[in-house]
This record gives C-alpha cells, sequence and structure tokens, in this order.
C-alpha cells in the first residue's frame, strides 16, 4: 500500500511553508486547530517580523497575539511562542534541536510535531500522526490503536524507517485528496484492491471523481482509469 501510494503522490512534501527549522517548528505549533493554508497565509509577515528565536522571547504579546490571531487559540499559541523562544536561547543557543527527546521538552512541541520537524527540517526519519494518518491507518486495519504515540509505533513495525517520513506525507495527502472522513472516494483509490474497508464511500467512478480533490486529481484520476 505504501508502494502503491507512492506511485499516487510521486511527489510529497510538507504543505507548511518554511525556510528553517525555527520557522517549521512555529508553523507546525500554529497549525494545531487550523488548516495548513491558513498558517501560510499568517506566517509570511509572522517570518518577516520574528527571524530568530531571541525575537520570539522577548515579543511584545499584543503584537505576536494579532499577527497569529487567524490561526485561532491565538493566546496559547503566543505563550508557547514566546517560552519556545525564551527556551531555545535557555538550553541551544537559539537553535532548534535535532533530537525527539530535546524537542519534545519544549513548550508547545508533542511528538507529532516533533517528527513534523525531525522528518521536514533535518531529514531525520519521523511518523507523524495527524487527524488524517490515524484515521486512515485504522481504516486500513493497520493498527486499531487510538493513542497518537501506539500508532506511531504500530506503524513504525510495519514500514521501514527510511519511509517513515514519505509515508507520513503519503497518507496525510491520500487523506486530503481521495480518504475523505466521511465521504471516501472509493470508486477511484489507488488502494480499492487491498483496502478492507472499500465500498465505505461511493464506489461508482463518476460519483467518486468528483470526491478528489487537490492539485493531483488528473493524475489520479488517469490511475483509475479516468
Amino acid at each position: 500500500m505504501n508502494r502503491t501510494l507512492a506511485v499516487a503522490f510521486p511527489h510529497v512534501y510538507c504543505e507548511l511553508d518554511f525556510t528553517n527549522p525555527l520557522e517549521l517548528t512555529v508553523a507546525t505549533i500554529l497549525s494545531a486547530q487550523c488548516t495548513d493554508k491558513r498558517v501560510n497565509l499568517t506566517t509570511a509577515a509572522l517570518f518577516a517580523r520574528y527571524r530568530s528565536a531571541l525575537d520570539y522571547a522577548q515579543a511584545d504579546r499584543a503584537e505576536l497575539e494579532e499577527l497569529i490571531r487567524p490561526t485561532g487559540f491565538y493566546r496559547n499559541k503566543a505563550t508557547s511562542l514566546i517560552n519556545l523562544g525564551t527556551e531555545l536561547e535557555a538550553r541551544f543557543d537559539g537553535e532548534v534541536p535535532r533530537t525527539l527527546e530535546e524537542l519534545v521538552t519544549l513548550p508547545g512541541i508533542g511528538r507529532k510535531t516533533a517528527n513534523v520537524v525531525l522528518g521536514n527540517a533535518f531529514d531525520i526519519p519521523g511518523i507523524t500522526v495527524d487527524t488524517h494518518f490515524g484515521r486512515l491507518v485504522r481504516r486500513w486495519r493497520w493498527t486499531a490503536e487510538e493513542d497518537p504515540v501506539k500508532v506511531e509505533h504500530a506503524v513504525g513495525e510495519l514500514i521501514e524507517r527510511r519511509e517513515w517520513t514519505l509515508l507520513s506525507h503519503r497518507v496525510i495527502f491520500h487523506g486530503r485528496r481521495v480518504c475523505h472522513a466521511r465521504r471516501p472516494a472509493c470508486g477511484v483509490c489507488v488502494l480499492a484492491k487491498d483496502c478492507p474497508s472499500y465500498g465505505a464511500g461511493p464506489t461508482d467512478k463518476a460519483t467518486a471523481a468528483a470526491l478528489v480533490k487537490g492539485p493531483e486529481t488528473d493524475h489520479l484520476l488517469a490511475l483509475a482509469g479516468l
């Protein structure tokens, strides 16, 4: 299934905009309960204003809150960003650390955020268990676990480590484009023959085709023979 997803999504990537590890860490914190698209619309101005950990540590709270307000929960997120900057300055010379063990000790960073940063900023394999990932691997019966950490470990035993980051992107792309929560596009899904939940959504190709989203739509429909 992972190999099939690689054919469906040959060019996967983190959909958050960033140019360095700090920007990705901040963007991932802001992405909680918010779409990547809205985060990207917000971070352009944010990253122009705050360029270092010290900038966040010394941020004017009111100004920072106003900049990140569109991402929701902006007071809590502002607290996380200010504390993140403070901790990075105090403990890591202002640099984002490169290990899971160190990352998860920082404000606003759990395992999911840490794995996003490791995989995409440092090219260190990590499995990112977001809502889409957990939903799909349970739908595929790779695991019955609900706890994200248990899901991460269960899937990590099934897939070779070097594939973890790419797998995460492929599954998340598939969840956003094809395998939707309420009406998955089963009729045009590349995983149809391998999926134990085939039929959860419409199996008619024309009906299913209308459900596919994203820039890969033409490619995905071509793979389905449309």
